[in-house]
């Protein structure tokens, strides 16, 4: 690719996104300003930004406190869902006794958990991890079950024919070929480890910003508690596209042989 070629792919991957936020913060000032919504109900961008400036450093705190508790949750989420996800393809009694165990524990309402969740850990990090972990596990599981059950079939006949062990076979074809599609449940999972987390926090955090959408939420004032959303949705964005470039980095192949538009 041209230096020229390259400056217009950075330039699009900067703009657009900037052009979209402008359009969205530009509608949000209209409708409040046009359909004269009080500041309590729903703050204009001003507000938002004053109600920022007046709390910025405890803001900021706590969106350190909240990204952290997402990224460890995540990670724990990653480990035991890859895990399982192995096991369910690996071995197929595992599969039939477990999978339908998974499938109603996901259906179940994860705030429903949450009065067991006090019980069991009290207030503090434990069970905010715990939380994220619930909501974002399954689809790291479903994605590596079915990236390894889903081998091209060209690629399991080139390892029979060359005599390769199973063990060879995972870690040389099954896993290369899985990778794309673990990928696309851990950027499933990583939004929803956001939501786990500062659900914990609403509930029985002793920081993050969920504590403090509650905090300023029930004082009545929305301008800090709108701050707090909008630094969330900034810890959110900035996590998936970190977890995009991981993936652009450790899987160049892929994005090499298939179509761009």
């Amino acid at each position: 690719m041209s230096d020229v070629a390259t400056r217009r792919s950075v330039a699009s991957l900067v703009l657009w996104p900037l052009l979209g936020l402008a359009v969205t913060i530009g509608a949000w000032w209209a409708a409040t300003a046009v359909l004269s919504v009080n500041p309590v109900v729903l703050p204009a961008p001003p507000d938002v930004a004053d109600g920022f400036g007046r709390y910025s450093e405890t803001l900021l705190k706590e969106s350190g406190h909240t990204a952290v508790a997402t990224l460890l949750g995540f990670a724990i989420s990653v480990v035991v869902g890859v895990l399982i996800g192995v096991a369910i393809a690996a071995w197929r009694p595992f599969e039939r006794m477990f999978s339908p165990l998974l499938v109603a524990f996901n259906a179940v309402p994860k705030v429903a958990l949450a009065p067991l969740m006090l019980i069991w850990f009290g207030y503090g990090r434990t069970p905010v991890l715990a939380m994220a972990f619930l909501v974002c596990f399954f689809p790291i599981v479903l994605s590596t079950a079915t990236g390894l059950t889903s081998t091209p079939s060209e690629l399991a006949e080139l390892a029979r024919s060359l005599d390769a062990s199973r063990v060879q076979t995972f870690r040389w074809i099954r896993l290369p070929a899985a990778l794309p599609q673990i990928f696309v449940g851990l950027k499933i999972g990583l939004p929803l480890a956001v939501i786990g987390v500062v659900v914990g926090e609403m509930q029985y955090g002793e920081t993050g910003l969920g504590m403090i959408i509650v905090q300023t939420s029930g004082q009545g004032d929305t301008s800090a508690a709108f701050a707090a959303i909008v630094l969330l949705a900034g810890v959110s964005i900035v996590l998936y596209y970190l977890l995009a470039l991981v993936e652009r980095l450790t899987l160049p192949w892929v994005r090499a042989t298939t179509s761009v538009r």
